[in-house]
């Protein structure tokens, strides 16, 4: 598990699983001059809403504010900040290599080496998991 710094702050918004709502959400942040660190957007459970997960860092009087703007979105059903005693932080990677007979043997020791781990294997292609 990976620890935040300070300022780092976890927003998760329940949406309206419509175009243009990601846009909005990602607008009223850039208009207080928070940058958006990474963002996550997937359907939820029910189909007609979708979740966002928004890592920002900044000041938390600007983003308490930010978040009071988005929850009057129209299209927001729920803004929830989230702190590090209530969020699990991961990272993950995977790359995509060309593979042949020549060339997997290398790949294999490199996946070993770095404690990586295939994803998916054919003839021509790997994809590692890091």
């Amino acid at each position: 598990m990976k620890k935040l710094s300070k300022n780092t702050h976890t927003i998760s918004i329940l949406v309206a699983n419509k175009p243009g709502v990601l846009v909005r959400v990602s607008l009223v942040f850039a208009r207080r001059g928070y940058n958006i660190d990474a963002l996550v957007v997937s359907p939820a459970v029910n189909e007609r809403f979708a979740r966002m997960t928004i890592t920002a860092k900044g000041d938390p009087t600007i983003l308490e504010q930010i978040i009071k703007q988005v929850s009057k979105l129209v299209d927001v059903v729920n803004v929830n900040e989230h702190t590090d005693e209530n969020a699990f932080h991961s990272e993950l990677a995977l790359f995509k290599v060309k593979s042949s007979k020549i060339n997997k043997p290398i790949i294999a020791k490199l996946v070993k080496n770095f404690n990586a781990q295939f994803f998916e294997e054919t003839e021509k292609v790997a994809v590692i998991e890091y």
